[in-house]
């Protein structure tokens, strides 16, 4: 037996002797993607989370994950096996920041990208994700709103309603890095493929793509896609599963720029090590977390489309 897999299964044992499920977001490392109970999104994999028996929930993600998984789920112990990997998003909002945003448009409900940090939520009126974003925001019977705190989003957002939106000025640096020449370049070789663009790219980009989706969505649209070709605009990390799940079917990465290295911090070592201490363990203040939850809770709450 070889190292990586002795490392497998002493996660499987520790797991099991734990009462642990382990989560691992889109974009995780391979190895960790393979390993992990439930792949998905990041509020995806916290609501999944809060539905299991588990009493231990290890997320392999980045720290505002395990704190969304916190915040859903207090009585569990909620575990990131690599507590330095952080989000250039969500960090770039504070929750002063947004308060002071709030002051300028007086009225206007706050729509907070999931991508945040807790205390962000907590300051705001309303959540989103890339999938529900737009749903969210014609749910709000007020006539501006304010779209923190990826710009990319946000414009996309401003772009499919009718609402004076007020957008923070932040973004994913793997998205919008994502060079215009670059993705140009992969639909020329390529002109027989179907681009497919998450919300947090560019305008430039989007305006090129053939669907906007989000990785949840980019997932199920190629399962269900007779298309055979994809350039897959989003982290590297969702072409794993996009194989995984379509092995007849050819995906291209218009740049190797996309790679979130806080994503691929995780490692089966980091995994093991978690589950034997476990440490890191994540917590979410109440009065923060209480008011984060609402700001969840009223999202959840919004119809889902048929």
């Amino acid at each position: 037996m070889n190292q990586r897999q002795q490392i497998i299964n002493e996660i499987r044992r520790l797991a099991a002797e734990r009462d642990a499920v382990i989560l691992a977001h889109n974009y995780q490392p391979d190895d960790i993607q393979e390993i992990a109970d439930i792949t998905g999104d990041s509020l995806g994999l916290s609501i999944e989370a809060a539905k299991t028996p588990r009493t231990v929930i290890v997320f392999c993600g980045v720290y505002f994950m395990a704190e969304s998984a916190a915040i859903l789920s207090p009585e569990k112990t909620v575990l990131l096996p690599r507590p330095d990997a952080g989000c250039p998003l969500a960090d770039c909002i504070t929750p002063e920041g947004l308060r002071r945003m709030k002051e300028k448009h007086p009225g206007a409900p706050v729509v907070t990208y999931v991508n945040s940090s807790a205390a962000v939520k907590a300051e705001s009126d309303i959540c989103c994700t890339s999938a529900n974003a737009v749903r969210v925001v014609h749910s709000l019977a007020e006539k501006e709103v304010i779209l923190a705190p990826d710009r990319n989003l946000g414009h996309y957002i401003a772009t499919q309603t009718d609402k004076v939106c007020h957008l923070w000025d932040g973004c994913c640096c793997v998205h919008d890095e994502l060079p215009l020449a670059m993705l140009r370049k992969a639909m020329d070789a390529h002109p027989d493929a179907v681009v497919l663009a998450h919300p947090e790219c560019r305008p430039e980009i989007l305006a090129l793509a053939h669907h906007i989706l989000s990785t949840s969505g980019m997932l199920a649209y190629v399962r269900k896609s007779a298309e055979e070709k994809f350039i897959i605009a989003t982290e590297m990390g969702l072409l794993y599963q996009l194989r995984r799940d379509n092995p007849d079917k050819e995906f291209i990465l218009p740049s190797s720029t996309l790679i979130c290295g806080s994503m691929k911090k995780t490692t089966l070592e980091d995994l093991r090590r978690s589950l034997e201490t476990l440490t890191p363990v994540v917590t979410v203040p109440e009065e923060i977390r209480r008011r984060a939850r609402r700001a969840l809770d009223r999202m959840l709450a919004v119809p889902r489309e048929d």
